[in-house]
């Protein structure tokens, strides 16, 4: 075994993952919070504020898909870029962040013809019509798209810092973002009158601020790896490598977005309650985001622990990372569920100053949601856990199986049948089945994977390169 001189090889598992994980936990959510001040902003303006939420509401699921391509490009590089490390090629390991910047650049440009071209039709499709939601809701999302550089950016350079171990950098990026956003949420809202588009300016500035700062943290403080400008020239070798992980952790975290859009399509069947469940629902999933990205940020750290370790080619380090990982973020999740039980009337009445019996109304909503759907969470912590564990150890289909399950297999039908029966409130109950359903074959999984593990000699463990796939 190459001698490790790195955090993630030297640190004892059970203290690495939480010094790994709190960072990117304050991290993601705090991304998470972007959207959910956007929201409170938004819906208590006064008028036009529940025509604002359903706007935002609309325009989230591309929201989602921006972070989620990112993201996905993100945990590609995190495994090769840490996998790279560990076995000692800087030269690779420069490469993979050359062609990381290189890929938020065309992801960049596709948002951006998308934002010009294809957010009215988008909001649109959602909208049944409602001038006033689509105007405000292609307004928001054309501003989200046409500067998503600072979205996608940040997620490679925090990718960066990650791979390396340096996630209190990312944390403080995105907390001086997350800062920059509130500040200016209540300015252009409020005293400059911008409404929905005031949201809009204020959520990108924020992300441009912490790319900018995790650029300055990478290029002074991330000596491991190599910057030169003729590590952008692409690599279809590195890119694919990339892909070989990160392009099912796109396509898992596009799922969310297709989720939400269908669901919101769903809510539609609901009658006379269909607006009022559609804003709760808007509502809640960006309140839910804290607990799904808190998990994601658990399951990010697994995933460089285990990636680390296993091109280090130490089986014990791997399986004692599998182990602590899924522990740990279970009981993230656990806290997060017990504390939007106990609060879940006063996280609701945030969305409910305005005072008007519409925003009274969504208040009482998101009561009955929030107590209901977050029960799932700690069988939700479960999959996503077991999903960082997968990718670390460089397989690709059974996380995204996992995430079918969750966002599409078990959920969509389930909800549509809630919401065709006589109380369409009953909907929310599908989150928890779906959730449970899923961690079931999570624990199936995580066991086929940690035997083949097992099985595996150090050598032939660093040889290894590449995503498997099951």
């Amino acid at each position: 075994m190459k001698e490790n001189q790195s955090v993630l090889g030297k640190t004892k598992i059970s203290s690495l993952i939480w010094k790994l994980g709190l960072p990117m936990i304050i991290s993601m959510v705090l991304q998470a919070i972007y959207n959910v001040v956007d929201t409170v902003f938004v819906v208590n303006m006064g008028e036009g504020g529940i025509e604002g939420n359903l706007a935002l509401t609309y325009a989230f699921p591309v929201q989602i898909l921006i972070i989620a391509i990112g993201v996905g490009t993100g945990v590609g590089i995190n495994v090769l870029l840490s996998r790279s490390l560990g076995e000692g090629e800087t030269e690779k390991a420069g490469r993979v962040a050359g062609n990381g910047i290189f890929l938020s650049a065309c992801l960049y440009i596709a948002f951006l013809i998308f934002g010009i071209f294809g957010a009215k039709w988008f909001i649109s499709l959602q909208a049944d019509g409602n001038e006033k939601v689509i105007e405000a809701g292609t307004d928001y999302l054309q501003i989200c798209c046409c500067c998503s550089f600072g979205a996608l950016g940040y997620t490679i350079y925090e990718r960066f810092l990650q791979a390396t171990g340096k996630t209190g950098c990312s944390m403080f990026s995105q907390i001086l973002g997350a800062l920059t956003n509130v500040i200016l949420d209540w300015l252009f809202i409020y005293p400059c009158n911008m409404g929905v588009a005031g949201a809009a300016w204020a959520t990108v500035i924020g992300q441009v601020v912490s790319l900018l700062t995790a650029m300055i943290f990478h290029y002074v403080k991330n000596k491991e790896v190599k910057n030169s400008l003729k590590y952008l020239k692409p690599s279809w070798r590195i890119i694919k490598g990339i892909y070989s992980v990160g392009i099912t952790a796109a396509v898992m975290q596009v799922l969310l977005s297709v989720m939400m859009f269908a669901f919101t399509l769903i809510l539609s069947v609901a009658g006379d309650m269909a607006d009022l469940l559609k804003g709760a629902f808007g509502i809640y999933y960006k309140i839910q985001q804290i607990a799904l990205f808190a998990s994601f940020g658990m399951s990010n750290a697994i995933m460089s622990a285990v990636a680390f370790n296993y091109g280090m080619g130490d089986k014990r380090r791997v399986a004692q990372g599998a182990v602590f990982g899924i522990a740990d973020t279970v009981l993230v999740s656990i806290v997060i569920s017990v504390l939007f039980q106990i609060f879940a009337v006063q996280l609701s009445k945030v969305f409910g100053m305005a005072g008007t019996d519409e925003s009274v109304r969504l208040e009482e909503a998101c009561v009955k949601v929030m107590r209901i759907a977050t029960i799932s969470y700690v069988f939700m912590g479960v999959s996503i856990a077991v999903q960082g564990v997968l990718q670390g150890l460089g397989y690709s289909i059974m996380p995204l199986v996992l995430s079918l399950m969750r966002l599409v297999v078990f959920l969509l039908p389930v909800a549509y049948i809630f919401t065709r029966s006589s109380d369409p409130t009953f909907v929310w109950w599908s989150f928890i089945v779906a959730e449970v359903a899923t961690s079931v074959f999570a624990f199936i999984f995580i066991a086929v994977a940690m035997k083949k593990v097992k099985g595996i000699d150090e050598q032939s463990l660093q040889k290894s390169s590449g995503a498997k796939s099951v």
